[in-house]
């Protein structure tokens, strides 16, 4: 089984999500993980950091890495004035790490169907973050998988 159903269940087989939008693609953050959603503000930039690591905000007196998903995954770069309004900063803690995925959007928390999820077919590196592929209200959803994220950030991606 790819994830477990006691996790933000919203019934029996299901998987609670947060559907957020990253460079016009849909992706589920699993719910559990989910502290909170903060709006989009400059942050303090670390110089000779990744791509995907590009600074630090402080939330709450809490100093958290901001991971810019895009680099991450692998997709086309939005420059940051290109951001919008809806830009959100989603707030994680997973096992022992805490960051701020940077997303353009955030949609809404979802169930879904682990029975329905498929094995998503993409590129090597996205490959090692998307665990699956959900369907829902006609858009198809990637379902990230966190250990599989700080993994990469880890490695100095």
């Amino acid at each position: 089984m790819i994830f477990s159903t006691d996790t933000a269940s919203a019934g029996d087989g299901a998987v609670g999500l947060l559907m957020v939008e990253v460079a016009g693609e849909r992706y589920g953050v699993p719910s559990d993980s989910v502290r909170e959603v903060v709006r989009y503000r400059p942050w303090t930039i670390v110089p000779g950091a990744p791509l995907s690591l590009p600074g630090i905000i402080s939330q709450r007196g809490v100093i958290l890495p901001i991971v810019d998903l895009r680099a991450l995954l692998n997709l086309a770069e939005v420059e940051l004035a290109e951001l919008g309004r809806a830009a959100r900063f989603v707030v994680v803690q997973h096992t022992e790490v805490e960051m701020a995925l940077l997303v353009e959007r955030v949609f809404d928390l979802v169930s879904v169907e682990v029975a329905t999820v498929e094995m998503p077919v993409i590129d090597a590196r996205r490959g090692r973050c998307v665990r699956g592929l959900a369907h829902l209200d006609g858009y198809p959803i990637g379902l990230l998988d966190l250990d599989a994220m700080i993994s990469l950030l880890r490695e100095g991606s």
